[in-house]
């Protein structure tokens, strides 16, 4: 998230970095459309999309401060450390800070709201905790008169933002204004990481698809809200073919739900196979604390939830009845690749196969959840029995030092990473840092063909790239 590129050698290490993970990204897209047909605009069925989906306003701090951050080589840069403002679908703003310090932010890049598991917080339960009782004790939660003298809301969310780099990224943050500084101070002195559980989604359904075979119930599918008892409402997408309903498990036709409520898919006997999606929506609070990653192909740095207002939450699941079976993909950040879940309610084994690589068999009437390692940073795309699923695996944060490469808008080139903005840095559409050619082209070229020539299916089994520092 911020710039540590220092001296010709620095610049070209950064520069192979990015033009690898660039022809990673790019391989795994061609692989992708090579091993797995067309994508989503063939009219196939998407991956569900859950809770909170908003777009970032701006690769800039909206409320900050300067904060120190020294590098294990003790070069010490000067990043503007604080809250972020993303722009909630079809709502207002709700503001961020990052866990993701060495990644970079990219103006209007997509987000979407997921569990720790599934981001850079996955495998810290400890500093997950902690920054958790920071967020709900501190700035935006408490005003600046509140958490001490001589504190103003930019130099209360520098040093707030400043403890959440030390927990997050392992980092040596230090904001330059001395109240700041004892805020963080005091802040990592009380954090509390058993004070406050992970918050609850805002609206998600369990899985992405249920299956099953016409004549009977298909599901359910498990609402899982913050949101008051009876307020989500649920409905079928156009064009569901006549007779299948929402029941609950009793079998009574459904129009609404609640927190736990186990959703069905009545379907006659008959039906031609097929399936549908429901949607559920609702207005709520996003949970402070909750995760936001980028959502999509391009790579911005990961936020957590910091000041929350009422918001419109969907979530998008799908039924599927016949032969198919259904599929449901998650960030295993632990392992660093995809969780995949198979359910097959049909009478023959089910082959997994993505980009031409067999992962398992799936016999009939049973479920399994295999996995595909997937490298940081990489972008994934692929069908898998009849649904698209595609995004950036986002799980690591770089670490202390030389930035990883960050990804970039269509309308600019990828660059080294900073950090919203600092006191001698640009800003722009995309956060940039030291950039321009150098020595180092011919490397970047052989790395680019070098990587061409592995193919967009192995990319997906690449074991984690090296962080900085390794």
């Amino acid at each position: 998230m911020f710039s540590a590129v220092h001296g010709p050698s620095a610049r070209k290490r950064g520069a192979l970095r990015l033009a690898t993970v660039t022809a990673v990204s790019g391989l795994v897209a061609v692989g992708a459309i090579a091993g797995a047909g067309a994508a989503s605009a063939d009219g196939k069925p998407a991956a569900s999309s859950s809770g909170a989906h908003a777009t970032l306003k701006s690769a800039d701090v909206a409320v900050g401060d300067t904060v120190d951050i020294t590098d294990a080589k003790g070069v010490v840069t000067h990043p503007k450390g604080g809250l972020f403002e993303l722009k909630v679908d079809g709502a207002g703003v709700i503001q961020t800070y990052c866990i993701d310090l060495n990644h970079g932010t990219v103006a209007n890049s997509s987000y979407k709201e997921v569990t720790w598991a599934e981001s850079s917080l996955a495998g810290k339960e400890e500093a997950a905790g902690k920054i958790n009782w920071i967020l709900q004790n501190s700035y935006p939660a408490k005003t600046p008169g509140e958490l001490g003298a001589g504190l103003t809301k930019e130099t209360a969310a520098a040093g707030t933002q400043a403890a959440i780099w030390t927990l997050s990224d392992n980092a040596k943050a230090m904001p330059e204004n001395p109240a700041a500084a004892k805020l963080m101070a005091k802040l990592l002195k009380e954090a509390d990481p058993k004070a406050y559980k992970e918050p609850k989604a805002s609206l998600a359904f369990d899985k992405d698809a249920v299956s099953g075979l016409a004549g009977g119930e298909v599901g359910p599918l498990t609402v899982h809200t913050n949101a008051s008892a009876s307020k989500v409402t649920l409905g079928l997408a156009p064009g569901a073919p006549a007779g299948v309903q929402l029941t609950d498990k009793d079998g009574k036709v459904i129009t609404s739900a609640s927190d736990g409520t186990e959703v069905y898919f009545k379907v006659p006997k008959g039906t031609p196979d097929g399936s549908v999606k429901v949607t559920a929506t609702t207005q709520t609070k996003v949970p402070v604390g909750r995760a936001f990653i980028s959502d999509g192909q391009i790579k911005s740095q990961t936020f957590i939830l910091a000041g929350t207002s009422d918001v419109p939450v969907t979530a998008v699941a799908m039924a599927k009845w016949g032969t198919a079976p259904a599929v449901t993909v998650k960030n295993n950040c632990v392992k660093g690749g995809l969780d995949i879940a198979v359910s097959n309610k049909g009478d023959k084994p089910f082959d997994v196969v993505v980009l031409d690589k067999k992962l398992g068999t799936v016999p009939p009437n049973s479920a399994q959840t295999l996995f595909m390692p997937v490298a940081e940073d990489a972008t994934y795309s692929f069908d898998l029995a009849g649904q698209h699923f595609t995004g950036v695996l986002d799980c690591k944060t770089a670490g202390s030092g030389t930035p990883t490469p960050a990804a970039s808008t269509p309308a600019s080139k990828p660059s080294p990473a900073s950090a919203g903005g600092s006191s001698t840095g640009t800003t722009g559409g995309t956060n940039l840092a030291e950039t321009g050619s150098s020595s180092s082209t011919p490397m970047i070229a052989g790395a680019a063909v070098a990587l061409v020539l592995v193919g967009g299916g192995a990319v997906f089994f690449l074991r984690k790239k090296k962080t900085a520092g390794q």
